[in-house]
């Protein structure tokens, strides 16, 4: 196998100084900007920044679908820390996250007051306080997103979907758009580089701008009209769709043949 080609020290210093550049610029926007302008204008400056950052970080974004409308919400397979800013280059979104990314170091920062919403796990009792904040941000306009694996995977499977992240959709009978993200190398194989997985916030940083190129791939499917549905109808569909679209089993089906990664696109 031949290894795939690694940024050089130059480039990777480049690659830093335009990162630090940019985490200043997002301080600056979310502490001036963001309280003095209309939502309409933060939800285009969100979608301007994730755009810079996806394009100075060395990954090259190819969309395949129609983007979801304002007010409805984002259902994607979890992959890297990075799906969310791909997936607000194309619709500004404000997505659920677990509590612990506030304690990032600066980018928990960012993602709070950049909108994100943040759910203690531990507490059933939360659900209800979330259902509340995502119909505040629906009816604004805002969409909303979610991970519904609950975890990041190396993009070589899809875990089951968890029923209960689906229920502010049905509480607020929003529409479901689930998006299947793949990150591939020049030649089509899978990029295991950008996974998250058990690395630190700054090691994983650090181990994406050392790859030299990498090919994001983001599919808006079908969307799931939740009338009439439960939450556990919506979550079987949107984990078979995505997972259909990456040509990878879903949890609890048969397995199938998987085709040639390069074949496998979103």
């Amino acid at each position: 196998m031949v290894p795939h080609a690694r940024a050089g020290r130059a480039l990777r210093f480049v690659r830093w100084s335009r990162l630090l550049t940019h985490v200043v610029c997002a301080l600056l926007i979310l502490r001036v900007a963001f309280p003095r302008v209309s939502a309409e204008r933060r939800r285009s400056l969100h979608t301007w920044w994730s755009r810079s950052l996806v394009r100075l970080l060395g990954v090259d974004l190819r969309v395949e679908g129609t983007p979801p409308e304002a007010g409805s919400m984002v259902a994607a397979n979890h992959v890297s820390w990075i799906d969310v800013f791909c997936v607000s280059t194309v619709r500004s979104t404000r997505f659920i996250a677990k509590s612990e990314v506030r304690d990032w170091p600066v980018a928990g920062w960012i993602a709070e007051r950049a909108g994100t919403l943040f759910v203690r796990r531990a507490r059933r009792r939360d659900t209800a306080r979330i259902n509340e904040i995502v119909h505040a941000a629906l009816v604004q306009g805002d969409c909303v997103g979610l991970f519904p694996e609950g975890t990041t995977t190396m993009g070589d499977q899809i875990l089951r979907f968890h029923s209960s992240l689906f229920e502010p959709a049905v509480a607020n009978q929003a529409r479901v758009h689930p998006v299947a993200i793949r990150y591939e190398h020049a030649d089509g194989t899978l990029s295991r580089a950008m996974a998250y997985g058990d690395l630190s916030f700054m090691q994983s940083l650090a181990l994406i701008l050392r790859q030299r190129h990498v090919v994001a791939r983001l599919a808006f499917i079908e969307p799931i009209e939740v009338a009439g549905l439960g939450r556990r109808e919506i979550t079987a569909i949107a984990q078979e769709r995505i997972a259909s679209r990456l040509g990878l089993p879903s949890p609890g089906s048969a397995p199938r043949t998987v085709p040639d990664p390069r074949g496998a696109q979103p």
